[in-house]
Order: structure tokens, then C-alpha cells, then sequence
């Protein structure tokens, strides 16, 4: 028997002349490959592949497969995140013959009862988030954020003015800057007051006729919801700028509070966290972007455009006739599996079902932060929202460093929470629990990392080496980012 740290690779179970199958022989003229595609494109040795028989290629990707960490197998708490629990159902609706066994190429008239979801999607996201329009196409949320920038570069420039910068919070995510510097703007950094808040004064004070935007997510990234939300963006639009909503936090405001309503001019939503969608691990995503009237004129294209034909029906169609728009940005309609997915679960919970959705995220991470701050630092007091930050500070005198209690919860069957941000937080540990965990799964989290805490005094050396029983322990993570081994070779030991 192989222990968890020892099984081996294909290649090491490979012995010569083994089949996983059998192919019936050819009843064709074989191909000539040289003919076809040249000497100098055909292999003079067969390709280097692991002979195994059926039994053990099944056995090895089963092995595998039980090997990797996923929402289907345990708690995922990673802050800003929002890593839930996503209801079979809408796999199978997403597999419907009429949706997956389109083409993006097909005649419109083909897709009808594609092309009026995406439109019905559309009328609940503006309707969730306070916007006028909303454009499905980008594919992520980080895509989102530079198609809203570009369409807040083409508002301004439209109006004859030339504006550079963009303020961010100083507990943003990392995305937000970087869009900034992608959309061609200078991002500014505003600080955070004793709050976790922004701080208005050097807010009020960045402020001028050269700022073209503010980037905020409202809960911020501390879970903490930004109670002089309206008076920024009045300063920002005194100012002639406009405001941009990063919809990673929505969960927490589902059904209580909409973007629009605090003022702002631009929203992204990622629909593969909040509406559904299983993400993580490169894909795949949708971040719609929604927009007050003043900016539906730039909003990419296609749009999905609904007719009313006299007979009283309605023909949905891909329209590309919008002058201003800043053009395309994606191929075909979107991310569609995804948006269907989000339809879905937007449809099956309903108005009531979203609200309880924010109620119940936001009833788990104060329990859960309840349960924890009296052996975790905790940088900022009073009620959170869908997540919040802790810091490991405590820990750290003993030698512990927030690293090691992550690495440490891995033994006890925990995926760890988001570490070392928001970047304003010494030793951050950021928690989402999300609505979807039930209290059973909650405590266990809760005597883990009261567990890790009490270790870190008792026997720090115990947490520093962990993990102890997970396949791969304690790795050099500098040399396996810098010289990653991604081929294997027969020489390789």
C-alpha cells in the first residue's frame, strides 16, 4: 500500500506492451503523414506515454481526483471570495439541449429562447443593483472593472475633458489599481482612518479636476460597510467624477441595499460568486457590468435588443448599430453556461430568497468572528458584514506567523482562509463563511482555529512544521513559484 505521500506517477507504474485499450484495426487506406503535413512535421519516435492498463489509468485519476480540495468536499472560508455551496440544479438547467447544443454563430432566429434569457438576466441585474443597463459580456470581474473604465474614460473624454486618476482605498483589491493602470489612468491610494473606513479628509483632499473615477466595494474588504457611503459619492460628483462599484461584496447586500441607490455610476457583478457558478482555479467567470442612462451610450456591444413585432410577439436579436460604444470586448454574448446559471439561482430564490441570502452570510461571519476574537487580534471593532479580517499579531509573538495557521488548518480538514490581506492588516486572516455552511461546519472551523491558537502557545514548533498529514508538506514556495517542475522526464530521479 502507498501511504498519501507516496503514491507514485503514471509514468513510475508504466511497464512496456501495456493497453488501456484496444483499437479495431484499421478498415481504411492508412494516411501517409508526410504527405499530408511534411517531413519536418512528423515524428521520427513515438511520443513518450505511460503504458498502464485500464484498472490502473481509472485508478490513478480517481486517486487524483480525491486528492483535490473543492466546495463539493469541504468548507472553502476564503475571504472576498465568496467560495459557496452551488445548487446542483442549475448544473442541469445549464445542460439543457436548448442551451448547450447552440452555436454562437447560429441565426438569431434559431436562439430566440437563448438571447431572451440573457435579456431577462439583464432586467434582474439592473434591478438587483439599481443601474439602468447592463452588459453581460465581460468574463470576469476583473474584466468588468477595465470595461467600466474604459467606459468612464469614454464619458469623460466625450465630454471634451481629459482626466487621469483614479482613487482607490488603501484595503481595495489588488485588482482595482491594476484595471486602473490597464484603462490607462494613474491609480492614487486614499488611506483607511482608525475605522478601517475610508478617511474622508484625505479622501476630500485627493479630490480634483484631474480624478475621473473612485473605485470602492461597499461592504470594503474588511467586511465593514462604509457608512459615509453617500457623502463620498457626493464629494466625487461635486468634483466631476464618477463612482465605480467593485461587486466582489455583494453577497453581503443582496435584497437590502443596491449600488445605484448609494449613488453610484458603475457596477460590476460577479455572477460566479454570487449568483452561483462554481469559480476558482482560472474559470470560468462573467462580471456584468452595469450603468446609470448617462453611460449606457458606451456600454460594449453586441447588445441584446428586444422588438415588439405587430403581431404582439417579441424578437431578440444582437445589435452592433451603438456609435458610442466602446466597442467589443469579448467574442459572441458572453460567458453563456455561467449566465444561465445565474438565472437560475436568481429565479429560483426570488426577491425573498436573495435577501436571506445577505441575512444568513451576514449572520454567519459574526458568529463566527464572535467565537474567535478572544484568541485572534481583531484591527477593527463593531459588526461586519459577509466577511471579516483578524491578525494573527498574538501569534506572531509566539513565533507563529499567519502562514503557519494556515498551513496548520490544513491537518484538521479545513481549506485555509484568505492570508496577508487586505494589505492594511498585519498577519490578516480574512474570513467569508458565506450563507450556504450550517452550524455544525461552522463550529468545527471555529474549534480548529481555537485549536491552532492554543497551539501557537503551547507547542509553536508543532505549527510552524505544519502540515503533518496532507499529501505534500511544508514546500519551498519561493523555489516552486521561480522553478516550477511542469514536464517529467525519464531521467528525472
Amino acid at each position: 500500500m502507498f501511504g498519501p505521500r507516496e503514491v507514485p506517477l503514471l509514468f513510475e507504474r508504466s511497464q512496456p506492451g501495456k493497453r488501456a485499450a484496444d483499437l479495431p484495426p484499421l478498415d481504411v487506406p492508412p494516411a501517409d503523414p508526410v504527405a499530408l503535413y511534411g517531413e519536418a512535421l512528423v515524428r521520427t519516435t513515438p511520443p513518450l506515454l505511460p503504458e498502464v492498463s485500464e484498472p490502473e489509468l481509472v485508478r490513478h485519476y480517481t486517486a487524483l481526483s480525491r486528492r483535490n480540495y473543492g466546495v463539493d468536499t469541504g468548507f472553502y472560508p476564503l475571504g472576498s471570495c465568496t467560495m459557496k455551496y452551488n445548487p446542483k440544479i442549475n448544473e442541469d438547467l445549464a445542460r439543457l439541449d436548448g442551451f448547450v447544443r447552440i452555436h454562437p454563430l447560429a441565426p438569431v432566429e434559431t436562439v430566440q429562447g437563448a438571447l431572451e434569457l440573457l435579456h431577462r438576466l439583464e432586467a434582474a441585474l439592473r434591478e438587483i443593483t439599481g443601474m439602468d443597463a447592463v452588459s453581460l459580456l465581460p468574463a470576469a470581474g476583473s474584466h468588468g472593472e477595465l470595461v467600466g473604465l474604459k467606459i468612464i474614460a469614454a464619458y469623460h473624454r466625450a465630454r471634451g475633458e481629459r482626466r487621469r486618476k483614479v482613487l482607490v482605498p488603501d484595503s481595495a483589491h489588488g485588482t482595482n489599481p491594476a484595471s486602473a493602470a490597464m484603462a490607462g489612468f494613474e491609480a492614487v491610494s486614499v488611506p483607511s482612518d482608525a475605522r478601517g473606513l475610508v478617511d474622508l479628509d484625505a479622501y476630500r483632499a485627493a479630490l480634483g479636476p484631474d480624478v475621473a473615477a473612485v473605485m470602492l466595494t461597499n461592504p470594503n474588504t474588511l467586511g465593514l460597510f462604509e457608512t459615509d457611503i453617500l457623502a463620498i459619492v457626493e464629494a466625487a460628483h461635486a468634483a466631476g467624477a464618477l463612482v465605480y462599484y467593485d461587486g466582489a461584496n455583494l453577497n453581503a447586500i443582496l435584497g437590502k441595499s443596491r449600488p445605484g441607490d448609494m449613488g453610484f455610476d458603475v457596477v460590476h457583478v460577479n455572477v460566479h460568486k454570487t449568483f452561483s457558478t462554481p469559480h476558482g482555479g482560472g474559470g470560468p467567470g462573467a462580471g456584468p457590468v452595469g450603468v446609470k442612462a448617462h453611460l449606457e451610450p458606451y456600454l460594449p456591444i453586441p447588445r441584446v435588443v428586444a422588438e415588439k413585432r405587430p403581431d404582439g410577439s417579441v424578437f431578440y436579436r444582437l445589435s452592433e448599430d451603438h456609435p458610442h460604444s466602446i466597442g467589443r470586448v469579448r467574442g459572441f454574448a458572453g460567458s453563456f453556461g455561467v449566465l444561465v446559471r445565474a438565472y437560475a439561482y436568481i429565479r429560483a430564490l426570488g426577491a425573498e430568497g436573495l435577501r436571506q441570502v445577505a441575512e444568513d452570510a451576514v449572520l454567519a461571519a459574526n458568529y463566527v468572528l464572535s467565537r474567535l476574537k478572544d484568541v485572534y487580534d481583531v484591527p477593527y471593532g463593531g459588526l461586519v458584514k459577509h466577511e471579516f479580517v483578524l491578525s494573527g499579531r498574538r501569534q506572531k509573538a509566539r513565533g507563529v506567523r499567519t502562514l503557519d495557521i494556515a498551513k496548520r488548518l490544513m491537518d484538521y480538514g479545513f481549506h485555509p482562509p484568505t492570508i496577508y490581506f487586505p494589505l492594511i492588516v498585519e498577519e490578516a486572516l480574512m474570513i467569508e463563511p458565506t450563507e450556504t455552511e450550517s452550524k455544525e461546519t461552522l463550529d468545527a472551523f471555529i474549534a480548529a482555529m481555537r485549536a491552532i491558537a492554543e497551539e501557537a502557545e503551547r507547542d509553536p514548533a508543532l505549527v510552524r512544521s505544519a502540515p503533518h498529514t496532507t499529501p505534500v508538506g511544508r514546500l519551498d514556495e519561493a523555489k516552486a513559484a521561480r522553478q516550477p517542475v511542469l514536464v517529467w522526464r525519464p531521467d528525472r530521479s
